[in-house]
């Protein structure tokens, strides 16, 4: 569980995106021109966090990071094989109810 809200995720994102950008010595325009982000859409992204998923997605291609977008988001591998792995797994947790006052 994050205790991160949408709207700070945005923003940070923007602000990261933001910091690459100007690292990579780009002008707005110039970010908009490689990626094919419309320069309207990369200010909005800017000033506010929202954008579409592929919009972001070529932004990152340009400034990088893309790679490990997609490498964060992979799903962990099962940890079992079979279903006696998972009879014996010990690490299950049995639900708790609150008592009544």
């Amino acid at each position: 569980m994050s205790f991160i809200s949408v709207s700070k995720a945005q923003q940070k994102l923007s602000e990261n995106i933001r910091a690459r950008r100007l690292s990579m010595e780009l002008t707005q325009e110039g970010l908009a021109e490689r990626s094919g982000v419309p320069l309207a859409t990369l200010r909005k992204f800017e000033q506010k966090g929202a954008i579409s998923l592929e919009s972001l997605l070529k932004l990152l291609l340009v400034v990088g990071g893309l790679e490990d977008i997609i490498n964060v988001l992979k799903p962990t591998k099962p940890t079992f094989t079979s279903i006696d792995d998972v009879l014996k797994d010990t690490r299950t947790v049995s639900r708790k109810r609150g008592r009544k006052k």
